[in-house]
């Protein structure tokens, strides 16, 4: 196994390439403006300092959100291009659960929410148990809609202390924990999901309702 992986679900644009048994490179630039700028040279950073040639690859884990719409797709797009183009299969992952994977590694114990800032004072989250398996979500919801969680990780979850009392890093999607899921989940004969956006809500930019044809009939 020798995946590459990378999310633009949120702020952060991160890249990594895992060989089925640890991270070999990473890279993680938070700028929410730049996805599409910062994307490619991440990917081709990482595929050099891991010393892999990009023909090497056996598959491709991206990050499906949920996410901002012209931020996610960047990703998307990307991980569909790839993957045509090397004739791998793209594997898609909820990047929520990439958060609870990493939660989990730096010692997170018992049922905890991941909640990550969905703006317009809400946030995507997901419930998972004990061993951090999801049970609930993912959903886009007012953080004073949701019963106060006593343990949350996630950007979400630190913007709304009164929700999410006790909240705590990791903020962000870090690729290296998104392949390492990807890699377990596919080691042990698990299906992933398909590249395909967990948008949640219709995008911030729409047409304009009722606007007045400027050319003649």
């Amino acid at each position: 196994m020798l995946l590459l992986a990378f999310d633009t679900a949120t702020p952060a644009v991160t890249a990594a390439v895992h060989d089925g048994t640890a991270v070999l490179a990473e890279t993680y630039q938070l700028d929410a403006r730049r996805h599409g700028e910062l994307l490619l040279p991440s990917i081709e950073q990482v595929l050099r300092e891991a010393g892999v040639d990009k023909h090497r690859l056996t598959g491709i884990a991206v990050g499906v959100g949920p996410g901002p719409y012209t931020g996610l797709r960047v990703g998307l797009v990307t991980a569909a291009a790839l993957g045509h183009a090397l004739d791998v299969p793209v594997h898609g992952v909820c990047s929520l659960d990439a958060i609870a994977h990493q939660a989990r590694a730096e010692g997170l114990g018992g049922p905890f929410t991941v909640a990550t800032d969905a703006r317009r004072k809400e946030v995507y989250w997901a419930a998972y148990d004990a061993e951090g398996v999801r049970v609930e979500g993912p959903a886009v919801d007012r953080p004073a809609e949701l019963t106060p969680q006593a343990q949350a990780v996630g950007a979400g979850a630190l913007l709304y202390p009164d929700a999410f009392p006790g909240a705590h890093g990791p903020e962000h999607v870090s690729a290296g924990a998104l392949a390492a899921f990807a890699a377990a989940e596919l080691a042990a004969g698990r299906e992933l999901m398909p590249n395909l956006p967990l948008y949640l809500r219709r995008p911030d930019a729409q047409v304009p309702a009722g606007y007045k044809a400027v050319l003649p009939a």
